[in-house]
């Protein structure tokens, strides 16, 4: 089958850094870790697996950070290579009595998917996203599909996931929408982790896609006073502003505009860097997860309000002085699982199929991109905003044989008549 393959060879990682550094994020995919490759499809870990293929995979933040050679490290013992990117993932099964179905992948390889019992404190209290067993059981190392070499990915012809891995797409959802869920997911996780209490002033950094949906899920979950924005693209101001945000702002205008929004005064105000406030917002959402993100969601922060790292990091070197003085607290916010909301609990994913068809999600989907030209994919995902996109995703539905042999027998076969025009079916 045809995938897009990222291998460890370290100096094709270094290649794509020293790019990367110098010319911006997905520069050096030409020279990096990823090829197109012919390679034999997953093999079915056990009996509860099933064959996906893809019909639309995104390109997410995390993925642009592996390609540009950003990585933390720490995830070298949770991924095994070669490994298929591609973890935002609408498919076909393509076997069993289900095959011919859509579905959205729920990425992560939790101890229910890797087969382990009893299930570790984590997963059994529904935190799947925080599985301690993500290096155990019938598969390789790997947080996520898409970073597991016996899973696969998304970005190919096919893959393979757990049942518990996989939801079914209403019929009355398109691509685009189902393609949006996993990062919906993401953002809702992120919003409910901030535990805002009703009338609080909140400020989201960074407005691509995690930082949009992220806007959605806070009007959707929170009852904040105010949100504020910050968007660096025409394209981002406009959907924040749709989205829900009481008012946009540029990067350089964080912090007067945090000033207004919260009535507090400046201790200091330099020349190129946010203005130094004597209180702030009550939670603050960095959804880029940069050394200067968090540098500014710490100088944005009001004494005791609290962080939300939502943007993947990697090594970064942060003044953290403000953090201790001021007692702000830092929280990371991965994945999903299930959550806590006033209708009970509910799975992260089943919120996250009600906010996209509500918020109309599917509007952030701008390009589309055959697995051949993921060159010219990474590149325009890396430079989303700039050339007034947001979501930049892979599409196989043209090129997905496994997908039209499973359709054919899962559906009746239409026609029209050329005598009478009338819509015939036939077995």
């Amino acid at each position: 089958m045809k995938a897009l393959l990222v291998e460890r060879l370290v100096h094709r990682f270094a290649a794509a850094r020293a790019a990367a550094f110098v010319m911006g994020s997905g520069s050096g995919i030409g020279i990096g870790p990823l090829r197109l490759a012919e390679i034999d499809p997953p093999k079915l870990p056990g009996p509860r697996w099933h064959r996906v293929a893809p019909r639309l995979a995104g390109i997410c933040g995390s993925d642009l950070a592996t390609l540009d050679g950003e990585s933390s490290r720490f995830f070298e013992d949770i991924v095994t290579f070669p490994f298929v990117p591609g973890h935002e993932i609408v498919g076909i099964i393509t076997d069993g009595p289900d095959a011919g179905k859509r579905v959205v992948v729920e990425p992560v390889l939790s101890c229910v998917v890797r087969g382990i019992e009893p299930l570790c404190p984590s997963c059994a209290t529904g935190r799947t996203g925080a599985c301690e067993r993500i290096a155990f059981g019938n598969i390789g190392a790997g947080l996520q599909t898409g970073y597991c070499a016996d899973t696969g990915g998304g970005w190919s012809d096919e893959l393979v996931a757990h049942e518990a891995q996989l939801h079914f797409v209403p019929e009355a959802m398109n691509d685009e929408a189902a393609v949006m869920v996993e990062p919906t997911a993401c953002a809702i996780h992120a919003a409910l982790a901030g535990q805002i209490v009703p009338g609080e002033r909140v400020v989201v950094l960074g407005s691509g896609t995690l930082g949009l949906c992220t806007l959605a899920a806070l009007r959707r979950h929170a009852l904040p006073s105010a949100l504020l924005a910050v968007a660096k693209y025409r394209v981002q101001r406009r959907f924040a502003e749709d989205l829900g945000a009481d008012e946009v702002a540029a990067p350089s205008e964080l912090g007067r505009a945090v000033r207004r929004m919260t009535g507090t005064l400046a201790l200091a105000s330099t020349a190129g860097r946010v203005d130094r406030l004597a209180g702030g917002a009550d939670v603050v959402y960095d959804c880029v997860g940069s050394a200067r993100s968090i540098a500014e969601a710490l100088e944005v922060a009001r004494p005791g309000g609290r962080i939300v790292l939502v943007g993947m990091p990697g090594m970064v070197r942060v003044d953290l002085a403000p953090l201790w003085q001021r007692e702000v607290a830092l929280v990371g916010a991965y994945a999903y699982g299930t959550e806590e909301v006033p209708e009970g609990r509910r799975s992260t994913f089943a919120l996250a199929f009600d906010l996209v068809a509500e918020a109309q999600l599917e509007r952030l989907v701008s390009a589309h991109y055959p697995l051949e030209r993921y060159e010219e994919a990474v590149r325009h995902a890396a430079n989303a905003g700039r050339r007034g996109s947001v979501k930049v995703v892979f599409d196989l539905r043209r090129e997905d044989p496994a997908w039209r042999r499973a359709a054919a027998p899962a559906a009746a076969k239409r026609r029209v008549s050329r005598d009478n025009k009338k819509l015939e079916t036939s077995a």
